[in-house]
């Protein structure tokens, strides 16, 4: 069973089709809230969305890894990751789904 990726387009049609904006202006919306959590990632701010969950970059240190071909050790540079933390509310409403699925 293959799973449909949501997609701006599809955001941006969900706001046309709720709120009642012009197709234009809710693409304009969904491109505006983007813009804001991506520049508010950026600085180094948390984003937190209630009953949703929080985005955080985190820095990593340099650390040594290993090519699984050859065994070779290889630096692994510093870096920053992003990262998602669920909300209970979401987590529950997953797993509810699953168990209504039969998964």
């Amino acid at each position: 069973m293959a799973q449909k990726t949501i997609t701006r387009a599809d955001l941006a049609e969900a706001v046309y089709g709720s709120v009642g904006l012009s197709r234009t202006e809710s693409a304009e919306l969904v491109e505006r809230v983007l813009e804001l959590i991506t520049d508010a990632l950026v600085t180094g701010s948390n984003v937190k969305l209630s009953s949703f969950g929080s985005f955080q970059v985190r820095s990593k240190n340099e650390r040594i890894g290993r090519n699984p071909k050859t065994g070779e050790e290889v630096p692994i540079l510093p870096r920053q990751v992003l990262v998602f933390k669920p909300s209970n509310v979401l987590k529950s409403k997953i797993n509810k789904s699953m168990v209504g699925s039969g998964k």
